[in-house]
Protein backbone atom coordinates (compact mmCIF):
# COMPACT_ATOMS: atom_id res chain seq x y z
CA UNK A 1 0.00 0.00 0.00
CA UNK A 2 1.46 3.21 -0.91
CA UNK A 3 -0.28 6.09 1.61
CA UNK A 4 1.42 9.34 3.06
CA UNK A 5 4.60 9.39 0.68
CA UNK A 6 7.04 12.37 0.80
CA UNK A 7 10.23 11.86 0.18
CA UNK A 8 12.06 15.02 2.38
CA UNK A 9 9.80 17.93 0.49
CA UNK A 10 9.13 15.99 -2.41
CA UNK A 11 5.46 15.10 -2.85
CA UNK A 12 5.33 11.69 -4.57
CA UNK A 13 3.17 12.37 -7.25
CA UNK A 14 6.17 15.14 -8.19
CA UNK A 15 8.15 12.38 -8.20
CA UNK A 16 6.54 10.38 -10.80
CA UNK A 17 8.01 12.45 -13.89
CA UNK A 18 11.41 11.50 -12.71
CA UNK A 19 10.71 7.99 -12.91
CA UNK A 20 8.91 8.78 -16.39
CA UNK A 21 11.80 10.50 -17.90
CA UNK A 22 13.96 7.87 -17.05
CA UNK A 23 11.98 5.16 -18.70
CA UNK A 24 12.29 6.84 -22.03
CA UNK A 25 15.86 7.52 -22.11
CA UNK A 26 15.89 3.64 -22.27
CA UNK A 27 13.20 3.66 -24.62
CA UNK A 28 11.07 3.86 -26.89
CA UNK A 29 10.67 0.39 -26.42
CA UNK A 30 12.51 -1.29 -23.64
CA UNK A 31 12.27 -4.61 -21.50
CA UNK A 32 11.52 -4.74 -17.63
CA UNK A 33 13.62 -7.13 -16.19
CA UNK A 34 11.96 -7.62 -13.12
CA UNK A 35 8.19 -7.46 -13.99
CA UNK A 36 9.28 -9.60 -17.28
CA UNK A 37 7.38 -6.99 -19.64
CA UNK A 38 8.11 -4.49 -22.43
CA UNK A 39 7.12 -1.24 -21.90
CA UNK A 40 6.53 1.11 -24.42
CA UNK A 41 7.51 4.99 -23.41
CA UNK A 42 7.08 7.44 -26.36
CA UNK A 43 4.36 9.10 -27.77
CA UNK A 44 4.28 7.99 -31.74
CA UNK A 45 5.02 4.17 -30.75
CA UNK A 46 2.10 4.40 -27.93
CA UNK A 47 -0.31 6.05 -30.19
CA UNK A 48 0.48 3.52 -32.89
CA UNK A 49 0.29 0.53 -30.59
CA UNK A 50 -3.23 1.36 -29.49
CA UNK A 51 -4.54 2.43 -32.66
CA UNK A 52 -3.70 -1.50 -33.85
CA UNK A 53 -6.04 -4.04 -31.93
CA UNK A 54 -4.78 -6.67 -34.58
CA UNK A 55 -1.70 -6.87 -33.86
CA UNK A 56 -2.05 -5.69 -29.66
CA UNK A 57 -4.80 -7.51 -28.61
CA UNK A 58 -6.84 -6.07 -25.36
CA UNK A 59 -7.93 -9.42 -24.52
CA UNK A 60 -5.67 -10.84 -22.32
CA UNK A 61 -7.18 -14.39 -20.93
CA UNK A 62 -4.09 -16.52 -22.29
CA UNK A 63 -1.55 -14.45 -19.71
CA UNK A 64 -3.53 -13.90 -16.66
CA UNK A 65 -4.94 -16.90 -14.27
CA UNK A 66 -8.31 -18.02 -14.68
CA UNK A 67 -10.59 -17.27 -11.96
CA UNK A 68 -14.51 -17.80 -12.21
CA UNK A 69 -15.26 -14.53 -10.14
CA UNK A 70 -13.27 -13.01 -13.36
CA UNK A 71 -14.27 -14.80 -15.74
CA UNK A 72 -18.07 -13.90 -15.32
CA UNK A 73 -17.24 -10.22 -14.93
CA UNK A 74 -15.04 -10.41 -18.30
CA UNK A 75 -17.86 -11.85 -20.79
CA UNK A 76 -18.98 -7.73 -20.68
CA UNK A 77 -16.01 -5.60 -20.18
CA UNK A 78 -15.81 -4.56 -23.37
CA UNK A 79 -12.28 -3.26 -22.76
CA UNK A 80 -10.30 -6.62 -22.30
CA UNK A 81 -11.41 -7.32 -25.70
CA UNK A 82 -11.01 -7.13 -29.54
CA UNK A 83 -13.28 -6.83 -32.55
CA UNK A 84 -15.79 -8.19 -33.44
CA UNK A 85 -16.95 -8.67 -30.31
CA UNK A 86 -15.34 -5.23 -28.96
CA UNK A 87 -17.54 -3.62 -31.78
CA UNK A 88 -21.23 -5.00 -30.65
CA UNK A 89 -20.83 -4.05 -27.07
CA UNK A 90 -19.14 -0.75 -27.98
CA UNK A 91 -22.14 -0.49 -30.58
CA UNK A 92 -24.79 -0.61 -27.64
CA UNK A 93 -23.18 1.49 -25.26
CA UNK A 94 -22.68 4.04 -27.81
CA UNK A 95 -26.34 3.61 -28.88
CA UNK A 96 -27.53 4.34 -24.82
CA UNK A 97 -24.71 6.74 -23.81
CA UNK A 98 -24.99 9.62 -26.45
CA UNK A 99 -23.63 13.03 -26.63
CA UNK A 100 -27.37 14.25 -25.54
CA UNK A 101 -27.70 12.07 -22.66
CA UNK A 102 -24.47 13.09 -21.09
CA UNK A 103 -25.11 16.80 -21.76
CA UNK A 104 -28.28 16.67 -20.85
CA UNK A 105 -27.11 15.83 -17.06
CA UNK A 106 -25.29 18.76 -16.57
CA UNK A 107 -28.00 20.30 -14.53
CA UNK A 108 -28.29 17.03 -12.18
CA UNK A 109 -23.80 17.80 -11.79
CA UNK A 110 -24.86 20.81 -10.84
CA UNK A 111 -27.51 20.10 -8.71
CA UNK A 112 -25.18 17.23 -6.71
CA UNK A 113 -21.95 19.26 -6.78
CA UNK A 114 -24.22 22.34 -4.63
CA UNK A 115 -25.31 19.70 -2.52
CA UNK A 116 -22.59 17.88 -1.14
CA UNK A 117 -21.06 21.22 -1.01
CA UNK A 118 -24.00 22.37 0.98
CA UNK A 119 -23.03 19.90 3.61
CA UNK A 120 -19.98 21.26 4.04
CA UNK A 121 -20.79 24.56 4.04
CA UNK A 122 -19.96 25.33 7.70
CA UNK A 123 -16.29 23.64 8.11
CA UNK A 124 -13.22 25.33 7.22
CA UNK A 125 -11.46 21.94 6.97
CA UNK A 126 -13.12 18.94 4.87
CA UNK A 127 -11.68 16.25 3.13
CA UNK A 128 -11.91 17.03 -0.50
CA UNK A 129 -12.47 13.09 -1.83
CA UNK A 130 -14.91 12.08 1.12
CA UNK A 131 -16.92 15.35 0.81
CA UNK A 132 -16.96 16.18 -2.93
CA UNK A 133 -14.42 13.69 -5.53
CA UNK A 134 -15.75 10.39 -5.01
CA UNK A 135 -19.53 11.13 -4.19
CA UNK A 136 -20.28 13.65 -7.16
CA UNK A 137 -19.56 11.22 -9.93
CA UNK A 138 -20.29 7.69 -8.44
CA UNK A 139 -23.89 9.17 -7.47
CA UNK A 140 -24.09 10.66 -10.97
CA UNK A 141 -23.48 7.29 -12.86
CA UNK A 142 -25.48 4.81 -10.51
CA UNK A 143 -28.45 7.32 -11.04
CA UNK A 144 -27.46 7.13 -14.41
CA UNK A 145 -27.95 3.76 -14.26
CA UNK A 146 -30.83 3.21 -12.06
CA UNK A 147 -28.88 1.46 -9.45
CA UNK A 148 -29.89 2.94 -5.87
CA UNK A 149 -27.22 6.12 -5.33
CA UNK A 150 -27.56 5.78 -1.06
CA UNK A 151 -25.70 2.91 -1.80
CA UNK A 152 -22.74 4.31 -2.81
CA UNK A 153 -20.74 3.40 -0.03
CA UNK A 154 -21.04 0.11 -1.00
CA UNK A 155 -19.76 1.40 -3.98
CA UNK A 156 -17.09 3.01 -2.56
CA UNK A 157 -15.88 -0.21 -0.96
CA UNK A 158 -15.66 -2.40 -4.06
CA UNK A 159 -13.57 0.51 -5.80
CA UNK A 160 -11.54 0.92 -3.00
CA UNK A 161 -10.76 -2.78 -3.45
CA UNK A 162 -10.19 -3.17 -6.98
CA UNK A 163 -8.55 -0.42 -7.34
CA UNK A 164 -6.66 0.17 -4.27
CA UNK A 165 -3.69 -1.73 -5.39
CA UNK A 166 -2.99 -2.40 -1.67
CA UNK A 167 -2.29 -6.41 -2.42
CA UNK A 168 0.78 -5.20 -5.28
CA UNK A 169 3.81 -3.42 -4.62
CA UNK A 170 4.89 -0.56 -7.04
CA UNK A 171 6.49 -3.13 -9.75
CA UNK A 172 4.05 -6.33 -9.58
CA UNK A 173 5.00 -9.29 -11.03
CA UNK A 174 2.33 -12.39 -12.28
CA UNK A 175 2.83 -13.87 -9.11
CA UNK A 176 1.84 -10.62 -7.35
CA UNK A 177 -1.07 -10.50 -9.82
CA UNK A 178 -2.28 -14.05 -8.99
CA UNK A 179 -2.09 -13.31 -4.91
CA UNK A 180 -4.02 -10.24 -5.32
CA UNK A 181 -6.98 -11.90 -8.00
CA UNK A 182 -6.87 -14.30 -4.82
CA UNK A 183 -7.88 -11.69 -2.41
CA UNK A 184 -10.49 -9.29 -4.31
CA UNK A 185 -12.46 -12.09 -5.74
CA UNK A 186 -14.40 -12.07 -3.24
CA UNK A 187 -15.47 -8.79 -3.78
CA UNK A 188 -15.72 -9.56 -7.56
CA UNK A 189 -18.06 -12.08 -6.53
CA UNK A 190 -20.52 -9.85 -4.47
CA UNK A 191 -20.36 -7.37 -7.52
CA UNK A 192 -21.33 -10.06 -9.97
CA UNK A 193 -24.63 -11.04 -7.74
CA UNK A 194 -25.92 -7.38 -7.43
CA UNK A 195 -25.44 -6.78 -10.89
CA UNK A 196 -26.97 -9.65 -12.14
CA UNK A 197 -30.29 -9.02 -9.35
CA UNK A 198 -30.34 -5.42 -10.70
CA UNK A 199 -30.41 -6.42 -14.36
CA UNK A 200 -33.10 -8.78 -13.76
CA UNK A 201 -34.96 -6.13 -11.81
CA UNK A 202 -34.68 -3.93 -14.41
CA UNK A 203 -35.83 -6.73 -17.23
CA UNK A 204 -38.57 -6.88 -15.48
CA UNK A 205 -39.06 -3.62 -14.73
CA UNK A 206 -37.74 -1.45 -16.59
CA UNK A 207 -37.03 2.19 -16.31
CA UNK A 208 -35.76 5.36 -17.75
CA UNK A 209 -32.46 4.62 -17.48
CA UNK A 210 -29.38 3.20 -19.16
CA UNK A 211 -29.28 -0.14 -17.79
CA UNK A 212 -33.04 -0.52 -19.39
CA UNK A 213 -31.93 1.02 -22.67
CA UNK A 214 -28.74 -1.39 -22.54
CA UNK A 215 -31.45 -4.55 -22.42
CA UNK A 216 -33.53 -3.22 -25.10
CA UNK A 217 -30.46 -2.07 -27.08
CA UNK A 218 -29.82 -4.79 -30.29
CA UNK A 219 -27.04 -4.95 -33.11
CA UNK A 220 -27.97 -7.23 -36.19
CA UNK A 221 -30.47 -8.01 -34.15
CA UNK A 222 -28.83 -9.46 -31.46
CA UNK A 223 -29.37 -8.04 -27.51
CA UNK A 224 -27.48 -9.16 -24.39
CA UNK A 225 -28.11 -11.50 -22.06
CA UNK A 226 -28.57 -10.88 -18.12
CA UNK A 227 -25.11 -13.07 -17.62
CA UNK A 228 -23.78 -10.87 -20.15
CA UNK A 229 -24.51 -7.43 -18.89
CA UNK A 230 -23.00 -7.85 -15.29
CA UNK A 231 -19.65 -7.52 -16.36
CA UNK A 232 -20.83 -4.28 -18.71
CA UNK A 233 -23.15 -2.47 -16.10
CA UNK A 234 -20.21 -3.59 -13.31
CA UNK A 235 -17.98 -1.63 -15.63
CA UNK A 236 -19.89 1.34 -16.43
CA UNK A 237 -20.88 1.95 -11.93
CA UNK A 238 -17.37 1.34 -10.93
CA UNK A 239 -14.94 2.19 -13.56
CA UNK A 240 -17.49 4.96 -14.95
CA UNK A 241 -16.84 7.33 -11.49
CA UNK A 242 -13.75 5.91 -10.38
CA UNK A 243 -11.55 8.35 -13.31
CA UNK A 244 -13.41 11.51 -12.82
CA UNK A 245 -12.30 10.68 -8.36
CA UNK A 246 -8.91 11.09 -9.55
CA UNK A 247 -8.97 13.36 -11.91
CA UNK A 248 -10.74 15.89 -9.13
CA UNK A 249 -8.25 15.24 -6.82
CA UNK A 250 -5.28 15.83 -8.60
CA UNK A 251 -6.62 18.79 -10.69
CA UNK A 252 -6.55 20.06 -6.81
CA UNK A 253 -3.50 18.64 -5.61
CA UNK A 254 -1.61 20.47 -9.24
CA UNK A 255 -3.48 23.29 -8.99
CA UNK A 256 -2.08 23.90 -5.08
CA UNK A 257 1.51 22.99 -5.94
CA UNK A 258 1.57 25.91 -9.14
CA UNK A 259 0.57 29.22 -7.13
CA UNK A 260 -1.62 31.30 -8.84
CA UNK A 261 -3.21 28.65 -10.83
CA UNK A 262 -6.35 28.68 -8.79
CA UNK A 263 -6.76 32.33 -9.52
CA UNK A 264 -6.04 32.64 -12.57
CA UNK A 265 -8.68 29.85 -13.28
CA UNK A 266 -11.04 31.62 -10.71
CA UNK A 267 -10.88 34.89 -12.80
CA UNK A 268 -11.14 33.31 -16.24
CA UNK A 269 -13.29 30.15 -15.85
CA UNK A 270 -13.80 29.77 -19.18
CA UNK A 271 -10.23 28.45 -19.46
CA UNK A 272 -10.84 25.49 -17.25
CA UNK A 273 -11.49 22.74 -19.97
CA UNK A 274 -7.99 23.79 -21.59
CA UNK A 275 -6.47 23.52 -17.13
CA UNK A 276 -8.74 19.85 -17.07
CA UNK A 277 -6.77 18.02 -20.15
CA UNK A 278 -3.31 19.91 -18.73
CA UNK A 279 -3.93 17.85 -15.67
CA UNK A 280 -5.26 14.64 -17.76
CA UNK A 281 -1.30 15.04 -19.21
CA UNK A 282 0.24 15.52 -16.63
CA UNK A 283 -1.43 13.52 -13.83
CA UNK A 284 -3.10 10.40 -16.20
CA UNK A 285 -5.71 8.57 -13.57
CA UNK A 286 -4.56 4.90 -15.09
CA UNK A 287 -1.07 5.03 -15.51
CA UNK A 288 -0.29 1.99 -18.25
CA UNK A 289 -2.74 0.33 -20.84
CA UNK A 290 -1.94 -3.56 -21.09
CA UNK A 291 -1.68 -5.58 -24.46
CA UNK A 292 -0.84 -8.58 -25.67
CA UNK A 293 1.17 -9.14 -28.85
CA UNK A 294 -0.84 -11.20 -31.31
CA UNK A 295 2.09 -11.98 -33.92
CA UNK A 296 5.68 -11.74 -33.90
CA UNK A 297 6.83 -8.00 -34.62
CA UNK A 298 9.60 -5.38 -34.58
CA UNK A 299 8.87 -2.46 -33.08
CA UNK A 300 11.04 0.47 -31.75
CA UNK A 301 13.64 -1.87 -33.52
CA UNK A 302 12.88 -5.03 -30.67
CA UNK A 303 11.99 -8.09 -31.79
CA UNK A 304 8.76 -9.40 -29.53
CA UNK A 305 7.10 -12.81 -29.88
CA UNK A 306 3.70 -14.07 -30.42
CA UNK A 307 2.25 -13.32 -26.89
CA UNK A 308 4.41 -11.30 -25.32
CA UNK A 309 3.22 -8.24 -22.66
CA UNK A 310 3.75 -4.65 -23.47
CA UNK A 311 2.59 -1.90 -21.39
CA UNK A 312 1.67 0.79 -23.12
CA UNK A 313 3.11 3.49 -20.45
CA UNK A 314 0.93 6.79 -20.99
CA UNK A 315 2.80 9.06 -18.02
CA UNK A 316 5.98 8.55 -20.09
CA UNK A 317 4.32 9.20 -23.48
CA UNK A 318 2.26 12.25 -22.30
CA UNK A 319 5.95 13.97 -21.65
CA UNK A 320 7.50 12.94 -24.80
CA UNK A 321 9.65 15.85 -25.83
CA UNK A 322 8.97 14.81 -29.28
CA UNK A 323 5.12 15.55 -29.01
CA UNK A 324 4.92 18.08 -26.46
CA UNK A 325 6.79 21.56 -25.77
CA UNK A 326 8.21 22.04 -22.42
CA UNK A 327 7.22 18.47 -21.38
CA UNK A 328 7.65 19.04 -17.55
CA UNK A 329 6.15 21.85 -17.01
CA UNK A 330 2.13 23.01 -16.22
CA UNK A 331 0.95 25.40 -19.16
CA UNK A 332 -2.96 25.36 -18.62
CA UNK A 333 -3.71 27.06 -21.36
CA UNK A 334 -1.80 24.38 -23.34
CA UNK A 335 -3.15 23.96 -27.69
CA UNK A 336 -2.87 21.80 -28.56
CA UNK A 337 -3.21 18.82 -26.33
CA UNK A 338 -2.92 15.23 -27.57
CA UNK A 339 -2.33 13.22 -24.41
CA UNK A 340 -3.33 9.84 -24.69
CA UNK A 341 -4.70 9.59 -20.96
CA UNK A 342 -8.02 8.60 -22.35
CA UNK A 343 -6.76 5.85 -24.80
CA UNK A 344 -6.71 6.14 -28.46
CA UNK A 345 -8.29 3.91 -31.36
CA UNK A 346 -11.44 1.88 -30.70
CA UNK A 347 -10.55 1.96 -26.52
CA UNK A 348 -10.67 5.27 -26.37
CA UNK A 349 -12.70 5.93 -23.20
CA UNK A 350 -16.40 6.64 -23.90
CA UNK A 351 -16.85 8.07 -20.50
CA UNK A 352 -14.16 10.97 -21.51
CA UNK A 353 -17.22 13.80 -22.18
CA UNK A 354 -18.82 12.73 -18.88
CA UNK A 355 -15.49 12.57 -17.04
CA UNK A 356 -14.62 16.16 -18.09
CA UNK A 357 -18.02 17.82 -17.44
CA UNK A 358 -18.07 16.42 -14.12
CA UNK A 359 -14.60 17.34 -13.28
CA UNK A 360 -15.43 21.45 -15.25
CA UNK A 361 -18.40 21.79 -13.32
CA UNK A 362 -16.87 20.51 -9.99
CA UNK A 363 -13.99 22.20 -10.22
CA UNK A 364 -16.31 25.88 -11.42
CA UNK A 365 -18.15 25.56 -8.40
CA UNK A 366 -14.98 25.04 -6.16
CA UNK A 367 -13.59 28.22 -7.21
CA UNK A 368 -17.12 30.07 -7.01
CA UNK A 369 -17.46 28.97 -3.74
CA UNK A 370 -14.20 29.45 -2.09
CA UNK A 371 -11.80 32.58 -2.12
CA UNK A 372 -9.13 30.07 -1.00
CA UNK A 373 -8.66 26.50 -1.31
CA UNK A 374 -5.65 24.37 -0.52
CA UNK A 375 -3.54 21.75 1.17
CA UNK A 376 -2.76 23.09 4.70
CA UNK A 377 -0.28 19.82 4.81
CA UNK A 378 0.93 17.36 2.69
CA UNK A 379 1.80 14.92 5.82
CA UNK A 380 -2.13 14.05 6.03
CA UNK A 381 -2.76 13.37 2.33
CA UNK A 382 -3.11 9.67 1.40
CA UNK A 383 -2.31 7.98 -2.18
CA UNK A 384 -3.30 5.53 -4.15
CA UNK A 385 -0.77 2.81 -5.00
CA UNK A 386 0.64 4.64 -8.80
CA UNK A 387 1.40 1.50 -10.06
CA UNK A 388 -2.15 1.21 -10.39
CA UNK A 389 -4.25 4.32 -10.52
CA UNK A 390 -2.79 7.79 -9.52
CA UNK A 391 -4.48 9.48 -7.56
CA UNK A 392 -5.30 10.59 -3.52
CA UNK A 393 -7.26 8.60 -1.43
CA UNK A 394 -7.80 11.22 0.88
CA UNK A 395 -7.03 14.75 0.39
CA UNK A 396 -7.39 17.09 3.07
CA UNK A 397 -8.38 20.73 2.32
CA UNK A 398 -8.47 24.54 4.15
CA UNK A 399 -10.76 26.93 2.73
CA UNK A 400 -11.49 30.60 3.37
CA UNK A 401 -14.93 31.70 2.07
CA UNK A 402 -15.68 35.46 -0.13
Amino acid sequence: MISNQLTGDSFLLEALPDRWRRLREAGPVRHDEGQGIWQVVDHETAAAVLADPATYSSDMTALTPSQPDFDTFRQGNFVGMDPPEHRKLRTLVSQAFTPRVVQSLEPRIEEVCARLLDAVADHDRFDLVDALAYPLPIIVIAELLGIPAGEHRLFQEWASVLFGGDQLGEAPDMADLERALEAIAPTVREMNGYMLDHIRHRRAHPGDDLTSALIAAEVDGVRLQDQEMVGFVALLLVAGHITTTALLGNAVVTFDRHPGTNAALRADPAGLPDAIEEVLRWLPPFPELGRRVTRPVVLGGRELATDTLLMVHLGAANRDPARFAAPDVLDVTRRPNPHLTFGHGIHFCFGAPLARLEARIALRMLHKRFRRLGVPSYEDVTLQNPAVIIGVRHLPVEVSRA
